[in-house]
């Protein structure tokens, strides 16, 4: 038996387990659902699923009626397809709200919806970290040692928020304990709207150190370079092992004096002139 399409989030994986439980108990092919759909290449949907191709607006509502989708469980089939087609994290925020207020109508919660609340703004980290590091401090003193401006009632929110999505536990004397100690998004495609959000906030708290910080308590350097697509592909795989490295110094180290943010960047500042030349990189 499949389970509730609002246990989804991926409708290529919800269309690929309908065909799946089909096939399993009927002579069902590709052809035929195409057939069904109203499609007229008979290997469309499988390419859908194969991620060669996707589903339109219209493509998705004729492939919700082949599956026999109605109600809410059609309006939720719709909104995947509206969320992976989304050109902007303001549309796709939207989509992902309306199907998490669908999933919880229906006593369902989606699978990382705590992740997304999580990284929708950079309070929840900052406090997360506090909470562990200043064991008995009230709200407000969590606010006041923040650089960045938060209320107690803010952090108030945050710490219950934290504690009921699993974030924190609090022991019986009232100090707050890490569940891991580091969080990663994994594969959970809905997260990454909300990570950019935060990506954005940090970027600009980020130009704000600049200004406001002594150089002896910031680091910002930079390098301006030629890549290829291989190249680039590996200095990709470089700073995620980097990235793991400075994970265990830091997990290796028990005591916190402060709460920082790395911030790590790589994006292209021209088009790709496919002259597949490269050249040596020099510092700023």
């Amino acid at each position: 038996m499949m389970k509730s399409i609002i246990e989804y989030k991926d409708y290529r994986e919800y269309v690929l387990e309908y065909y799946r439980e089909r096939k399993r108990t009927s002579a069902f092919t590709w052809r035929e659902f195409a057939k069904i759909a109203g499609f007229a290449s008979g290997s469309y949907l499988k390419l859908v699923c194969d991620g060669k191709t996707r589903l339109r607006l219209e493509g998705a509502k004729k492939t919700a009626h082949a599956m026999g989708l109605q109600g809410f469980e059609y309006d939720y089939f719709i909104l995947m397809v509206r969320y992976e087609s989304a050109k902007t994290d303001k549309e796709k925020k939207m989509c992902y709200e309306e199907m998490e207020a669908l999933s919880s109508a229906h006593n369902v919660k989606i699978l990382g919806s705590e992740f997304f609340t999580f990284y929708e703004t950079w309070k929840h980290s900052v406090v997360r970290e506090l909470a562990v590091a200043m064991p008995g401090a009230k709200p407000h003193e969590i606010a006041k040692a923040c650089r960045l401006p938060i209320s107690a009632a803010e952090v108030s929110n945050s710490l219950r928020f934290l504690v009921n999505s699993g974030f924190l536990t609090v022991d019986i004397k009232g100090d707050y304990h890490q569940t891991n100690h580091s969080l990663s998004t994994g594969r959970l495609k809905v997260v990454s709207v909300a990570v950019h959000s935060l990506l954005r906030q940090m970027g600009e708290f980020a130009l704000d150190a600049l200004d406001k910080l002594p150089i002896s308590e910031r680091f910002f350097s930079g390098i301006t370079m030629s890549m290829t697509s291989e190249s680039y592909e590996k200095v990709i795989e470089e700073l995620v092992e980097c990235r793991k490295r400075i994970v265990s110094i830091v997990s290796a180290d028990k005591g916190v004096e402060k709460v920082c943010r790395l911030n790590m960047q790589l994006f292209p500042l021209t088009e790709n002139l496919n002259s597949g030349k490269s050249t040596t990189g020099k510092g700023e």
